[in-house]
Parts: C-alpha cells; sequence; structure tokens
C-alpha cells in the first residue's frame, strides 16, 4: 500500500513540474520572422549557416540509392515477379474475374472477325456499283435527275461533300 502511495506521489511531482516548465517557457518567438503565426518554421533561420557541399553530397547519395533500389526493382520484376506480384491464382473472385475478361476478349475478338467479313462483301459490292457508275457515265451523256427533297431536320445542318474523281 506504502509502494502504490509513494509511485502515486512520484508521479504527481513529475506532472507537476512538467506544467510549471510549460507555463515558464517564453509564448513569442525569438527568429526573425516576419510571419504573425508562430507555429511556422522559417526556412531562412541559419540558412546562411548551411554548407552547400554537404548537401551536394546527401543529394548525390540519395541520387544513388534511388537509382539502385529502381535498378533492382527493375531486375526483380523483370527476372523474378512472382517474388514481388502475388500469386493472383490464389484470390479466387481476381482469378475467376481475369477468366471472365479472358472469354469476353476471345469471344470480341470472333465477332470482329466476322463482321471482318460480311464488310469485305459490301465492300466489294461498293467498289463493283462505283465501277459500273465509272462506265456508266463514260457511255454517254445522260439526263441528270433532280435529286429528290430531302426534309430537313430541326437542329441540324447538312454538309454536303464535294466529289472528287480519281
Amino acid at each position: 500500500m506504502a509502494s502504490k502511495l509513494s509511485v502515486l506521489l512520484l508521479l504527481l511531482a513529475v506532472a507537476t513540474v512538467t506544467v510549471l516548465a510549460q507555463r515558464r517557457r517564453p509564448t513569442t518567438s525569438t527568429s526573425t520572422s516576419t510571419s504573425t503565426n508562430t507555429d511556422e518554421w522559417n526556412y531562412r533561420d541559419g540558412s546562411e549557416k548551411v554548407n552547400m557541399r554537404n548537401v551536394a553530397n546527401l543529394t548525390q547519395v540519395l541520387d544513388n540509392w534511388r537509382f539502385d533500389i529502381l535498378s533492382q526493382m527493375r531486375g526483380l520484376l523483370q527476372n523474378d515477379h512472382q517474388s514481388l506480384l502475388p500469386d493472383y491464382a490464389r484470390i479466387q473472385p481476381l482469378s475467376e474475374a481475369l477468366d471472365d475478361l479472358y472469354k469476353e476478349f476471345n469471344a470480341l475478338k470472333a465477332h470482329l472477325g466476322d463482321l471482318t467479313e460480311k464488310f469485305s462483301a459490301i465492300e466489294t459490292f461498293i467498289d463493283e456499283f462505283k465501277a459500273g457508275g465509272a462506265n456508266n457515265a463514260n457511255a454517254g451523256p445522260a439526263a441528270n435527275p433532280v435529286p429528290a427533297a430531302v426534309p430537313r431536320q430541326a437542329g441540324r445542318r447538312v454538309v454536303r461533300k464535294k466529289a472528287t474523281t480519281s
């Protein structure tokens, strides 16, 4: 019981001394800062005492460390990526999502191939039609048919391209 009381008195004495020391500490800054906030760090204080050679050496050391770390990481990623990256096969939802994405990509690739085949047939038809139209124009002068009037939609402009001959 007496030891608990002595520990409690010791802690109370330490707390009292700490509070009194904090009260005696000056609240105004002794720096020549023009800032009104005393909590801000004035980086200009003592700047004339800085040895620039040491700063350059420290910068060089940090730059060398950065280069070494990045080259080691690059080497590990290229040669032994399994040691850095997690095994995605162990994460089941991610593995399933990647598998689904791969299947969708292959399905889109197959669908794109089907569309390419369909458009190749249309392209040959258009090429034949243009070639036939060019032959008919060379055959003789025909009466120019008057194009039918196209009703305009409100808010849209119709831009006509000039026909180019090749």
